[in-house]
């Protein structure tokens, strides 16, 4: 993974933070500049992370299409949250559209959602559970990524997929893959969600429902 940050927030306090909480992930650039990215020589990785308000000429439609041309899939970050923002980074092409507000550890999921890493599949039970995670004795429970986990939250509320990607600000596509992963996380597990009303049922017994 690499990333680009304007400087707003320290770039190193974010590249810490990285290495701290997401040991599985490798960090291989970290700049403030899309020359920076341009003329290294290291593998830019499956993602980058890359400020909106990154501090230069080039438009974000180009960052983004000069990235994607390497070979690396965009998540998109800023400090100013728009309609205008968020479609002009999903038009060009990134993945996802996040603002700088949100903690690195939910920025990770993002991460690994777009590089396709799943860490995990089951959530351990403990003996005791906060109320908002609460669920019947008996019921093994998927582990499902932030991004999953929000995907089920706003479909469940009867939201199409293309809702569900317009209020999380990714792709249709994005969308779509993490109402599909949730399925299958479900049905390798035995408990059926082939429908809507399944997956409604199954974020109930599960504590997921909004």
């Amino acid at each position: 993974m690499s990333l680009l940050d304007s400087g707003d927030k320290p770039s190193a306090w974010i590249s810490a933070w990285i290495m701290e909480i997401a040991p599985d992930i490798d960090l291989l650039l970290d700049g403030s500049s899309m020359a920076e990215f341009e003329q290294s020589t290291a593998s830019p990785g499956d993602v980058i992370l890359i400020d909106y308000q990154l501090d230069q000429a080039s438009s974000i439609e180009h960052r983004v299409r000069t990235c994607r041309a390497a070979g690396t899939k965009v998540i998109v970050m800023s400090g100013v949250v728009t309609r205008e923002t968020r479609e002009r980074s999903l038009n060009a092409g990134a993945i996802a559209f996040v603002s700088k507000e949100m903690t690195v550890t939910a920025l990770m999921d993002v991460a690994r959602d777009a590089m396709g890493v799943d860490d995990g599949l089951f959530t351990p039970l403990p003996a005791a559970v906060a109320p908002e995670h609460r669920v019947r004795i008996g019921i093994v429970v998927p582990k499902l990524s932030a991004g999953e986990t929000e995907a089920l939250r706003l479909y469940v509320t009867g939201l199409t997929v293309a809702g569900v990607a317009d209020d999380m600000g990714v792709h249709f596509e994005t969308a779509k893959t993490y109402i599909r992963r949730v399925r299958e996380k479900y049905t390798k597990l035995g408990r059926c969600a082939g429908r809507r009303a399944d997956l409604i049922r199954r974020a109930a017994e599960d504590g997921r429902a909004a």
